[in-house]
């Protein structure tokens, strides 16, 4: 029996292809490792929005057991409501204005400046990640984004501080502080106008008397129809009748 002789192991370039591949993920994980926040949706300026921290345990020896996140100062939220989280405790920490806030026709004279989560069991073990999601708003409409402060605590008493702003045209800061990007302001958030209603009523009218066209021509069909089929009848009954007459 001939042995076929082939190149069953890997080439040295694809060996050290791989390696590369598998250094570039590891070394760009922890890039994407780091307390953020996303929109359920979206975000849209002038309107409110439910909003997810999202925070992933980086430690192989010691769980998250508590979440601290700090609301910007210069674009104050007039509410802010977190949903209730098993193995989780929440704390609103409120504080006065310098300038009060109009909203709905009333004034505000305080607002929400933090939100504390304190596990009451295991926390956030290693290899995990938890979402804890806050009902806010109104969102400002004179900024493009809002810059949260957010402080993680381990069961070892280690404590991240995720509080770095990113500046732009330089890299990711090693500990970034979560930034909620805005959208732009959605036409007719605060409610149907009279503009609105005036379109919604034109609407009703043009689809009214396109009704009233269709059962108009309808009616037409079926009148011409009944007329074809009733000389039909008459022309089948003269016919008839010739055949039924005696040939002399």
């Amino acid at each position: 029996m001939k042995t076929i002789k082939g190149s069953l192991k890997p080439s040295r370039a694809a060996v050290t292809g791989v390696a590369a591949a598998s250094a570039v993920l590891f070394l760009s994980a922890p890039a994407f490792a780091h307390v953020s926040v996303q929109p359920e949706g979206v975000a849209a300026k002038g309107d409110y929005a439910v909003v997810d921290f999202k925070v992933p345990n980086e430690r192989d020896n010691a769980s998250t057991t508590k979440l601290e996140v700090t609301f910007p100062t210069d674009h104050p939220l007039a509410s802010v409501m977190p949903q209730p989280l098993d193995g989780w405790t929440v704390q609103v920490t409120k504080s006065k204005l310098d300038k009060p806030l109009t909203l709905h026709g009333e004034q505000i004279d305080e607002t929400v400046t933090k939100v504390t989560w304190t596990a009451t069991g295991k926390g956030i073990e290693p290899g995990y990640f938890q979402k804890f999601p806050l009902s806010v708003g109104q969102l400002p409409e004179d900024t493009d984004h809002l810059v949260f402060k957010a402080l993680q605590t381990y069961s070892n008493k280690e404590v991240v501080r995720w509080i770095e702003p990113q500046k732009e045209g330089q890299e990711e800061p090693e500990n970034p502080a979560p930034v909620l990007q805005l959208t732009a302001a959605s036409s007719g958030h605060h409610g149907s106008t009279a503009e609105d209603a005036s379109g919604t009523s034109a609407a009703k009218d043009t689809a009214a008397d396109t009704s009233a066209d269709s059962a108009d021509t309808t009616a037409r069909v079926l009148g011409i129809v009944g007329i074809v089929v009733g000389a039909a009848g008459v022309a089948y009954g003269v016919l008839a009748g010739r055949r039924r007459t005696p040939q002399a």
